[in-house]
């Protein structure tokens, strides 16, 4: 295993502590009673949680594409089944996102939640534990544990704290993903059976049959696409988002669903090159479906948690698109576009929620006119809806440039289908601004001040103004200079494109000199 891991040289195992941390503060919050105190303890949980992983970046190194912190334990010796974990350049940004995102979640949920404390804050903490795994398992078995894990903490999240509707929504969502996953096992199962291992490096190094190859990447596929998730696959979602609450699809849009772009990137394209290049025609054609109905779909929206949730379809299309391109630009552009959504999109839930709390309503006409009333609100929605539309100079910009140029250089006409999704999210996003900033209201929003005079609509507090801030800062940080990110990201992704390239070339010489090798007569004919 020394080929593919550089074992961690802390003085601590830094990714199973990652892995432990949420743990022990969800066991942590079973013994506070003040709700005061939960709320600080798994606020402070969080935060020294992303205050460690910071350290995964200061300390990357760049110039390699092995998997560096790792932890290689004995785990089940008569299956050939260890416990190893480690990050290379496509993961380690991944696990960041998901550490600076969740301090946001309880922040955002400061006030939102006032039943049932403790057991939300034990929900969200084992949530954070399950989705770093998946990002940090470099074996098969490990990464299906984490994988499930993290659906009963999301079931739970829509069930118990959702709107109206959350029995259907949260068990759409659970017969969704767990439905794909179960497809996902049995590729780990008919992994194991052919190679007798689970560890993920080494199953990127045979080659495979053509039609073993196929078979592996349509049920790795269907798992990853219905996360993603990718039209058609994709109606669990909005939902989903309208039914949780606001830290449910915070973590819904930021994290839960980079999970199918990661698959994709981890297990399809390097054990299955093959077939991803069979395939490769048929998912950039469902990338393109789902960029341009998902902006439709988002323009059609009156509700403000159903349009961002529309415009998650088309920005996870650009997803899709960047990776089946298989092209540098094309993958990197993918891996930041994950980013760059579960930042801007997480920060335009955020800000429903924060509305929603005044005004009870998440009608976009109920919600009109707050530029003179909410001026810092509406300050940090205009950003985010710019950045969500690829507004030049924010995050969103630079990933969406990045797949079009692929796209472009590629398939023309795929990337003039392409350029319609991208016209169609600056309609459906101006849209909103323009009715929530300066549209006339339909007068069901609440007044300024109620019959006893106090204050029923205020503007954004210390609390909202962190949280957003932080958001809108990256923003602008990933808008002007990327740069940090795609130098994390380049030899992974290079090294990915060659194992790609080098095992369909195999393949594909095996097949020639077969169709090429002379017959034997037999002469007795």
């Amino acid at each position: 295993m020394d080929n593919y891991l550089i074992l961690n040289t802390f003085d601590y195992p830094i990714l199973s502590l990652l892995l432990i941390l949420p743990v022990a503060g969800a066991v942590g919050c079973l013994f506070l009673r003040n709700e005061r105190a939960l709320k600080f303890w798994g606020l402070a949980v969080t935060l020294a949680t992303a205050i460690f992983s910071c350290q995964l970046f200061s300390n990357f190194n760049p110039a390699t594409s092995k998997y560096q912190f790792a932890e290689l334990h004995n785990w089940f010796p008569a299956l050939n089944l260890d416990y190893v974990v480690g990050v290379d350049g496509i993961s380690v940004l991944l696990v960041l996102l998901t550490t600076f995102i969740m301090p946001l979640c309880i922040l955002c949920s400061w006030r939102h939640i006032d039943g049932r404390l403790r057991e939300f804050l034990i929900v969200l903490l084992l949530m954070e534990t399950a989705m770093i795994g998946v990002f940090v398992s470099l074996n098969t078995v490990l990464f299906y544990i984490f994988w499930e894990g993290m659906l009963i903490p999301m079931y739970l999240l829509i069930a118990v704290w959702g709107g109206p509707r959350r029995d259907y929504a949260s068990i759409k969502f659970f017969l969704y993903t767990f439905t794909g996953s179960i497809f996902l096992l049995v590729a780990i199962i008919a992994l194991y059976v052919t190679t007798g291992t689970f560890f993920i490096p080494a199953l990127m190094e045979p080659n495979y049959p053509f039609p073993f190859q196929m078979w592996i990447f349509l049920a790795c596929a269907l798992s990853f696409a219905v996360k993603l998730p990718v039209y058609p696959l994709h109606t669990w979602l909005p939902a989903a988002h309208v039914e949780a609450p606001a830290a449910g699809s915070v973590i819904l849009a930021s994290i839960l669903l980079k999970m199918g772009g990661y698959g994709f990137l981890r297990l399809c394209l390097p054990i299955a090159p093959a077939a991803t290049l069979a395939c490769m025609p048929y998912l950039i054609g469902i990338a393109l479906v789902s960029i341009v109905i998902g902006g439709y779909l988002a323009l059609g929206q009156s509700d403000i948690k159903k349009l961002i949730a529309y415009s998650s379809v088309g920005h996870m299309g650009f997803v899709t698109l960047g990776i089946f391109l298989l092209s540098e630009q094309g993958l990197k552009g993918a891996l930041l576009q994950m980013i760059n959504h579960g930042i801007t999109t997480g920060a335009l839930f955020i800000c429903v929620g924060i509305i929603y709390e005044r005004t009870h309503s998440r009608e976009i006409d109920h919600n009109a006119a707050l530029a003179m009333k909410m001026p810092r609100y509406v300050t940090f929605l205009g950003l985010f809806c710019l950045a969500s539309f690829g507004f030049p100079g924010t995050n969103g910009f630079v990933s969406e440039f990045l797949v079009l140029i692929a796209t472009f250089a590629k398939y023309p006409l795929a990337g003039a289908a392409a350029i319609l999704g991208a016209v169609l999210a600056a309609a459906y996003m101006l849209r909103l601004l323009q009715k929530m900033i300066w549209g006339r209201s339909d007068g069901h929003g609440l007044p300024e001040q109620d019959r006893d005079g106090q204050r029923t609509l205020w503007d954004l507090d210390l609390r909202e103004m962190v949280t957003l801030g932080c958001l809108a800062a990256l923003v602008l940080w990933l808008g002007l200079y990327p740069r940090p990110l795609l130098t994390v990201m380049d030899r992974s992704i290079v090294h990915l494109l060659e194992q790609v390239e080098a095992r369909t070339a195999v393949i594909e010489a095996s097949a020639v000199k077969f169709v090429e090798a002379p017959r034997t007569v037999n002469p007795g004919l």
